[in-house]
């Protein structure tokens, strides 16, 4: 199992960006894949970006595509979300996920989830 620790969260105006980061804890790390999920207030936790243990594959939900990027640095256990031209609509708690297999991170069925950071976007 591993441990992960969101920070970066905020409050920006339309148009800003933020740098979300995920450490997580253990040895470990560069065998997961890793995903970024969030969750606005009366809806269901949705995917927003993932990328595989190596870095060499990664996917995004349409809304995001072009403005977030995600990465990682295996040799800091941490991986990032970078976000760009944020929007209102992107304000939600944001997640950070682990899991052995890609697939399970794109399904929206990680194991392994961190506290959550808020992003707040205002217009």
């Amino acid at each position: 199992q591993v441990q992960l620790v969101e920070s970066g969260g905020g409050l920006v105006q339309a148009g800003g960006s933020l740098r979300l980061s995920c450490e997580a804890s253990g040895r470990t790390f560069s065998s997961y894949a890793m995903g970024w999920f969030r969750q606005a207030p009366g809806t269901e936790r949705e995917f927003v970006a993932a990328i595989s243990w190596n870095g060499g594959s990664t996917y995004y939900r349409d809304s995001v595509k072009g403005r977030f990027t995600i990465s990682r640095d295996n040799t800091k256990n941490t991986v990032y979300l970078q976000m760009n031209s944020l929007k209102p609509e992107d304000t939600a708690v944001y997640y950070c996920a682990a899991e052995g297999s890609l697939n399970r991170i794109r399904s929206g069925v990680p194991t392994n989830w961190g506290q959550g950071t808020q992003v707040t976007v205002s217009s």
